[in-house]
């Protein structure tokens, strides 16, 4: 997968989780998880974009699992709401869910890949 079009991906994953959102209703569980979601979804995109900068392979690795760390708080925090009935558009929740997987699995492909560079 091209940089350009994971970066893309992860702002656009970003995107759609402050759209979400913003649909939810105010009580305290689904506010407090709305704020921790933005943060946790938001981070793993900006910190990619200092991955791409690394400078050596060990920051570059860092970076990354930094990245997969918050995508993988941020599937937590979507199954907890969807458990919990906290966002009601359904299709666009399993949407976020089944992206969110996506990018897990390419986090940890491109974590093992960088490991061996570092063996």
């Amino acid at each position: 997968m091209k940089p350009n079009n994971l970066e893309d991906r992860l702002i656009q994953f970003a995107i759609d989780i402050i759209l979400i959102t913003k649909r939810i209703d105010n009580s305290f569980a689904a506010q407090h998880l709305a704020k921790q979601l933005i943060r946790s979804a938001t981070s793993s995109a900006l910190n990619y974009g200092e991955a791409q900068s690394g400078e050596t392979t060990r920051d570059f690795l860092h970076k990354m699992k930094i990245c997969l760390k918050e995508l993988r708080e941020s599937h937590v925090n979507l199954k907890i709401q969807k458990g919990a009935n906290l966002i009601l558009n359904i299709e666009q929740l399993e949407k976020l869910l089944d992206e969110n997987n996506q990018l897990i699995s390419i986090f940890v492909s491109s974590i093992k890949t960088a490991s061996k560079k570092l063996k």
